[in-house]
């Protein structure tokens, strides 16, 4: 590995956190400072010695700020081999310092796209100069030392101290990976922006925030997280989360998002799907509700909750053995009695858009899609029998309705007075869904007498329809769009039974 020795560096940020010690660092290894704008006079008023850039290249910085640093003598000085006798020749020749170091960070642009900003003041946020310094001191990483981001002053401040500015290759290297992500995150976001209504058939992800976790779905299976975890949620409590974890979490999180804003509402999630849920006045009467739905499946399940946990609510979670508890937020008495168990997860969820497309690997390649965000309403009902549904049952029906969108297809679901009697899921016949939903309803004890069911797709025939007549319900809710619709609607008719359509299929594979 080849050993170099920091004599030289440019300076050029625009976030000046955490860079004074590091400036003073340099000038007590005698290191030269160049420099410019902001970041030079930061500094002068440290009181160290500062080279402006414009002494080097005889140039001002123009354009309100847009060119500083692009000059041959700037690039120059980073890109130069000083193994190759030609460069240091034409260094010496065109009066070009050499540059050992380079501590560039970028404008803050998804900030600024974060922030509201208009156009304008988006774009002026796409940096050019220091976008450059970084890819050329990060190509040159065999002469050459980039510190790109804030993040990485720490270590670069620990390198300096304990190897006194000499820097390995393996080091080099090391912060030029970290300025390639850092480059290539940036270029993902800006094109990202201007590809936000999908103009290019293209698919750029970039996550910097990753994280190991302890195995995938099974022990034998790596697995990992990229997102920004802690912007979602405010962990309070508990072990990491797993791979099965996280997926549980992010079905209940978009479930219960469904329901943002409205009555004390609870659902209690097992592999992805509900098997417990319930609305009502208070979040206590919900979670009582929502467990017995299906106590026997809630037994290590995912529970999320629209509305703050109190007291009185924890004392009755704290019977069931579960993984992870979501809410807005829990009061001091209930999170200290749900801390009782030292494994279980309590996060607050915290209020932040979620994307508006979903991801998934396929084959070879990859499928991207629109989230689903339509959500039934009372709108979206067109009454298709001679029977109208009360009112009791469109409340019921919007209920079932936004349940069956979030369980896997094929799905039918079970609703009565706002609480999930059960659900049939992932099966490959909507018949046998009906038949599961039904069958676990009666071991709970439910009475379906007055339940309504939902339908994430289409009746082909009349047959699901005349099972859950028989079985009590009154009340039916799919998107209608088949060929023989009217089979259905016949039966619905014959039986007074009260059928809508929304319209709208909610496939979810």
């Amino acid at each position: 590995m080849s050993n170099k020795t920091i004599s030289s560096a440019l300076i050029s940020v625009f976030s000046k956190d955490g860079l004074e010690p590091i400036v003073k660092k340099l000038n007590d290894l005698n290191v030269t400072i160049y420099s410019t704008g902001g970041t030079e006079k930061f500094i002068k008023d440290l009181g160290i010695n500062v080279v402006p850039v414009e002494d080097v290249t005889s140039y001002p910085s123009i354009l309100g700020g847009r060119v500083k640093t692009l000059h041959p003598k700037v690039f120059g000085g980073i890109l130069n081999r000083q193994n190759h006798e030609g460069d240091v020749a034409e260094l010496a020749e065109f009066e070009i310092p050499q540059i050992d170091l380079v501590i560039v960070d970028l404008y803050p642009f998804e900030k600024t796209v974060a922030s509201g900003a208009n156009n304008q003041d988006i774009i002026e946020k796409i940096d050019i100069g220091g976008i450059s310094l970084i890819r050329a001191a990060a190509k040159n990483y065999a002469d050459v030392t980039c510190v790109s981001s804030v993040d990485d002053y720490a270590e670069f401040l620990e390198l300096l101290e304990t190897k006194n500015g000499e820097t390995s290759e393996e080091d080099r290297k090391r912060f030029a990976a970290k300025a390639f992500n850092v480059s290539s995150h940036y270029d993902t976001a800006i094109f990202n922006y201007f590809n936000k209504n999908h103009e290019e058939a293209a698919l750029k992800i970039s996550e910097t925030k990753g994280k190991v976790l302890r195995y995938g779905e099974n022990p034998h299976q790596k697995g990992f997280f990229f997102g920004d975890f802690d912007a979602m949620f405010t962990k309070l409590h508990g072990k990491e989360l797993s791979y099965n974890n996280l997926l549980d979490v992010d079905a209940a999180v978009n479930l219960i998002l469904e329901f943002k804003g409205e009555d004390p509402t609870f659902a209690i999630l097992k592999h992805n799907n509900a098997c417990g849920f319930a609305q009502r006045d208070t979040i206590h009467q919900a979670y009582v509700d929502a467990l017995a739905g299906d106590p026997v499946s809630a037994f290590g399940g995912i529970l999320i909750s629209n509305y703050d946990i109190d007291k009185v609510t924890a004392e009755e979670i704290h019977n069931l053995f579960c993984e992870v508890v979501i809410a807005p937020s829990f009061s001091d008495e209930a999170l200290e009695i749900l801390k009782g168990k030292k494994n279980r997860i309590l996060l607050v969820l915290n209020d932040i858009e979620l994307p508006k497309t979903t991801v998934r690997t396929c084959l070879n390649g990859i499928l991207v899609q629109d989230k689903d965000n339509k959500t039934d309403s009372i709108e979206d009902l067109k009454t298709v029998t001679k029977t109208a549904p009360t009112q009791q049952e469109i409340e019921d029906l919007i209920f079932a309705s936004k349940l069956c969108k979030h369980t896997k297809s094929n799905t039918i679901v079970l609703a009565k007075n706002k609480q999930l009697c059960a659900s049939g899921t992932g099966q490959t016949s909507r018949v046998d869904a009906l038949n599961q939903a039904i069958h676990k309803a009666k071991s709970f004890n439910f009475d379906l007498e007055g339940a309504v069911m939902a339908s994430d797709a289409f009746f082909p025939f009349p047959d699901c329809v005349e099972i859950a007549d028989k079985a009590g319900i009154k009340a039916v809710i799919q998107p209608g769009g088949s060929i023989k619709d009217e089979l259905s609607i016949n039966y619905c008719n014959e039986n007074d039974v009260a059928m809508v359509f929304t319209g709208t299929r909610h496939f979810k594979h």
